[in-house]
């Protein structure tokens, strides 16, 4: 009696598992910022996109993709030539997703694999086009509007594919060693001509102020002399009687000056 309830609870409990294998392996989950297309051995890939939370399938017949719908960056190198035949180094940072909708298309067509198939593709493809219409400086001096036009034609581009492109920027853009050597040779160039010009300015301002200190001292002495024609040289013999009182002035407190008083023939030493 015992051993027949034990083999109906083991029986019981393989049949449980069983179920509960087969429960499971009908489940799936789809986390939060991703999607699932269903893969039918008979019917191929469907149509229908799955959202997030946990679903029902039919085991071994359906199989889910999960795609993540988030957008995610990518860095893509790409050198490429400027209009006036510079090579340039660039490098373009691009945020993407997948549309939703079209993932059923992108699976069957590209693969899970979409971005790695597509994006450094169309991206070479942009920057190659956008690139060849500017000089070298120009690239550097309209990086913005450079910047733009390849976003507005890659995110064209990229639709076309099912992908939508949340941002795309210019992370990196150098040149040649060559031409970073001109460019450098050209901007000490320029600042040696500045600095000759400041050179030459600075000469001509000090011969400026010369020749004008010049004409100002010809006409203080033209001044002098006319008022010297017209009052007479009274002015100069003040002048040299006030010179002399203080020559006078200044001898007369000098401790190593001695004179000979008039009417006396010998030298007398001042008292201090």
């Amino acid at each position: 009696m015992a051993a027949k309830v034990f083999e109906s609870i083991g029986k019981f409990g393989l049949t449980l598992a069983v179920a509960g294998g087969v429960v499971n392996s009908a489940l799936y989950n789809v986390d939060a910022g991703h999607r699932a297309v269903i893969f039918d051995r008979f019917r191929g890939v469907q149509d229908i996109v799955v959202g997030e939370g946990t679903h029902f399938l039919i085991p071994w017949v359906q199989k889910p993709i999960v795609f993540d719908c988030r957008s995610r960056p990518r860095n893509v190198p790409v050198i490429t030539g400027s209009k006036d035949l510079q090579n340039v180094n660039i490098t373009l940072r691009i945020l993407f997703r997948p549309v939703a909708s079209q993932l059923p298309r992108i699976y069957t067509s590209i693969g899970e694999d979409y971005d790695e198939r597509v994006l450094p593709s169309i991206t070479t493809e942009i920057l190659k086009s956008v690139v060849a219409r500017f000089d070298a400086g120009e690239l550097i001096t309209q990086r913005e509007l450079v910047s733009r036009q390849v976003s507005d034609d890659l995110t064209e581009r990229a639709a076309t594919f099912g992908l939508i492109l949340d941002d795309v920027s210019l992370t990196h853009l150098t040149f040649g060693k060559e031409f970073t050597e001109a460019v450098e040779a050209k901007q000490v160039a320029q600042q040696e001509a500045e600095r000759a010009r400041f050179v030459v300015e600075k000469a001509e301002q000090q011969k400026k102020a010369a020749i004008i200190s010049a004409e100002g001292d010809s006409k203080a002495a033209e001044l002098i002399a006319n008022s010297l024609a017209t009052a007479g040289d009274g002015l100069i013999e003040l002048r040299k009687l006030e010179a002399a009182e203080d020559i006078a002035y200044q001898l007369s407190r000098s401790r190593n000056i001695t004179y000979l008083p008039a009417g006396q023939s010998v030298l007398l030493q001042l008292p201090q």
